[in-house]
């Protein structure tokens, strides 16, 4: 590979390498900006339903703009090989930093997935799928901030082979929905799906299903019930481990809806379980108003509180029991009945002290004979 592409892009070295591209950090010579470029094989960017299916989708990536998606600058074919420029992000991908530690804990967890959930709900309301939601696709730079990237790609590669159901790409097996995995088209919900498989791994340590082929996970995803995840850890909380389940139910209309609802279960669990009150929380202001904050038919053993609105930026304090919610309010109304008692005792002395006088004006006016 040539160091410099198309004239304006100084590359200097590789980032890493998959199966279908390369990934290099380079400069930008035009706008002096480091950049990261994915380069895609020559056998992939010689394909000219690829090729048009690629530009159509990075151009629809280019249209993103939010703090958890990776920013699309440019993209093109140069000596055969289609290229995308992308924002720089500095640290690891969520798989290497998953291979290190073995597990995330329960609040790295849901500080790291309520951040895709962010990025990939601001996409679902933008009509887009990603598609193929990994950890390999989520970058995390070393203050935690998350940011999904190769957003319409793995539906790109499904245009090379347009008339073959089962053989279209539609993802990694790993990560993939059961319908994704029957070839049929991702939904909103698929994205969902994996972001389940995603929460169960960094939990457990262990993906839900184990296969040695693409097409026997597929049908584990679409037959076999998953594990619940506190088999592998008992300091799961009940209510994250509900929710990982529902995140995992074979049809699509039995998930939540969108990333953003998935987003906000775990937004107002993170708060329950670590947040203190009046604690900033992420603005969620992107969010649709009146989105509700459970679907219908979820039951939670450990209920989660709905308090939290599209419109809050701000968490709510949780009382622990019914006892401690009778003690604040009669302290409540004690204070307010020293003050209605003080305002009426003060209100009969000044009445009390306007008696004597108003006596005597009336004798003034009015003395005796």
């Amino acid at each position: 590979m040539k160091r410099l592409l198309n004239n304006r892009y100084q590359l200097e070295n590789r980032l890493g390498s998959g199966g279908m591209a390369m990934v290099y950090r380079a400069q930008d010579l035009m706008l002096e900006r480091t950049v990261a470029i994915k380069i895609l094989r020559t056998d992939y960017s010689g394909a000219p339903d690829f090729r048009e299916r690629f530009r159509q989708e990075a151009k629809a990536a280019a249209s993103l703009s939010h703090p958890n998606i990776v920013t699309v600058f440019d993209f093109g074919l140069d000596e055969n090989h289609l290229f995308i420029v992308m924002e720089y992000v500095p640290g690891s991908d969520l798989q290497y930093i998953l291979q290190q530690q073995g597990t995330l804990s329960v609040k790295d967890t849901l500080i790291l997935i309520s951040q895709a959930c962010n990025g990939i709900g601001y996409a679902h309301r933008s009509g887009l799928v990603h598609c193929d939601v990994k950890p390999q696709n989520m970058l995390v730079t070393p203050d935690k901030r998350l940011k999904v990237v190769d957003f319409g790609i793995a539906r790109a590669l499904a245009s090379i082979q347009p008339d073959e159901k089962h053989d279209i790409v539609w993802g990694s097996p790993q990560y993939f929905s059961p319908e994704q995995a029957g070839g049929e088209p991702p939904s909103p919900a698929s994205d969902v799906y994996s972001l389940g498989v995603i929460m169960f791994e960094l939990l457990t340590g262990h993906l839900p299903f184990n296969a040695s082929s693409g097409e026997e996970f597929g049908r584990m995803h679409r037959e076999i019930p998953p594990p619940m995840p506190r088999q592998f850890n008992p300091g799961i909380p009940l209510s994250l481990e509900q929710i990982i389940i529902k995140a995992l139910s074979k049809e699509p209309a039995s998930r939540f809806s969108t990333a953003n609802h998935l987003g906000q279960i775990l937004d107002d669990l993170n708060n329950r379980l670590y947040q203190q009150p009046d604690f900033p929380i992420q603005d969620r202001s992107v969010f649709e108003p009146n989105e509700p904050s459970l679907v219908p038919g979820y039951v939670s053993a450990s209920p989660i509180p709905t308090s939290l609105s599209g419109s809050s930026k701000y968490s709510i304090g949780v009382l622990e029991s019914p006892v401690e919610s009778v003690a604040v309010f009669q302290n409540d109304r004690f204070q307010f009945d020293w003050i209605t008692w003080f305002l009426a005792l003060l209100t009969l002395i000044i009445v009390g002290g306007l008696i004597p006088f108003w006596i005597w004006v009336y004798y003034f006016l009015n003395p005796p004979l």
